[in-house]
This record gives C-alpha cells, structure tokens and sequence, in this order.
C-alpha cells in the first residue's frame, strides 16, 4: 500500500511540474500507401513478389524502426548530433532548391522574352557563297579590271555569256564554300573580305572585293 501511494504521489508531482505532457499515442498505422511503397521498394532489388510472409516481415520491420524512431524522439537523442545536424540541413536544402525552381515559360512569354533581347539570343551570321578568283600572279595589275569587266558579264548571265567558271582563274581552295562564320571567311580570304561578304544582299554577283589572294567576284547565297 505504502509503494503504491508513493507511485501515486510521485505521478501527481510530475504531472503538475509537467502539464504540456499527455499521454502519448502508441499507435502505428500503415496505409495502402505505405504497403505499395514498401513492396515497390522491394521490388526495386531485383527480387520477385514478396509472399505473405515476406510482406508480413517487411511490415514488422517498418513497426520495429517506427517504435525505435519514437523512443529515440522520447529520449532526445536526435539533439546535439552531428549527422542528424547534417542530415536535417541536406533535406532543408533540397526543399529550398525545389521552392526556387522556376516554372516552365509559356511560349507566349518567351516570344515577348526574345523580342527584348534579340541580341541575347541572335546567333551569329554564317553565310553561303560562290566566288571567282583572278590571280595577280597571273593578271598581274590587270587583276582587279579583269574582275570587273567579267562581273558585267556575269550579271547578264544567260543572254549568251560564257559560264562564271570559265572567265576566272583557278583558285588553290574551293570555289563554293557553305554555312561558314565570320571567323571561318576571314581564316581563309582576312578579315576585310569576311566583313564585306556579311554586307552585301545575297543572291547576286557583287565585287570584286580584295581578299588575302587577289581581286575576287562573289556571290552570296
């Protein structure tokens, strides 16, 4: 009698120094939820449906780490811990990264985003062209009248004037060059040339213009 009115008293005592503490829920509930993730976890090992008495193993083994998990709370020891500190800040940075993950754009806002800044997205120019080489080697100072007497001729093409090929010289590269750059121009004929190229309208002969190789007839296309 003496014991258990001292269990009684001391009960009371701690019931009054602590009166935010109630009794605590020892339930543990699993959903369907709950199941079709652990099954899927086991699945995902490579291993085969899980029988009934595989399933009830599993199910006992996520009540054994719920039921060590809550003592674990009970007693505190999640405070003060280095890899627990760790962990929690890990999962607080990933929801940060999901919370400032920014929407998909419609295409509404990116034709409005494009046409503000034309020069952030504008690729740069590359150009198709065809030229016609006349050597000073060759021509000697008569390079650059040559040029432009044949590119007269070259713009009344198809009225009986011979072929463009056939009133040049024979140039040590190739005379039709497609889909270059600036810098690809001017690695081969410099850079005034490559400048001049990217200002004409295409789809004419125009010229001739000076390259690194001599007075040059071309046409942009």
């Amino acid at each position: 009698m003496h014991f258990a009115l001292v269990g009684l008293a001391l009960f009371w005592v701690f019931s009054l120094l602590n009166p935010d503490v109630g009794p605590r829920d020892l339930r543990i509930e699993l959903t369907e939820g709950d199941l079709r993730q652990m099954t899927a976890t086991w699945l995902a090992q490579g291993r085969a449906a899980p029988t009934r008495e595989e399933l009830r193993s599993i199910v006992d083994q996520r009540v054994r780490e719920e039921v060590f998990y809550r003592e674990a709370l009970a007693l505190g020891l999640d405070e003060e811990d280095t890899i627990v500190r760790r962990r929690l800040a890990q999962k607080m940075e990933f929801l940060a990264e999901e919370a400032a993950v920014v929407p998909e754009p419609t295409e509404a806002e990116l034709l409005a985003w494009y046409g503000d800044h034309p020069e952030g997205v504008a690729l740069p120019g590359r150009v198709t062209f065809s030229h016609l080489y006349f050597s000073p080697d060759r021509r000697g100072s008569n390079a650059r009248d040559d040029a432009a007497r044949a590119l007269v001729g070259l713009t009344r093409n198809g009225a009986g004037e011979p072929e463009p090929r056939t009133v040049a010289d024979p140039f040590m590269f190739q005379d039709h060059y497609g889909d270059r750059s600036l810098e690809d121009v001017a690695s081969i004929f410099g850079r005034s040339f490559g400048q001049a190229l990217f200002g004409v309208a295409p789809g004419a002969w125009s010229g001739p213009i000076e390259s690194g190789y001599g007075p040059t007839p071309f046409s942009g296309c």
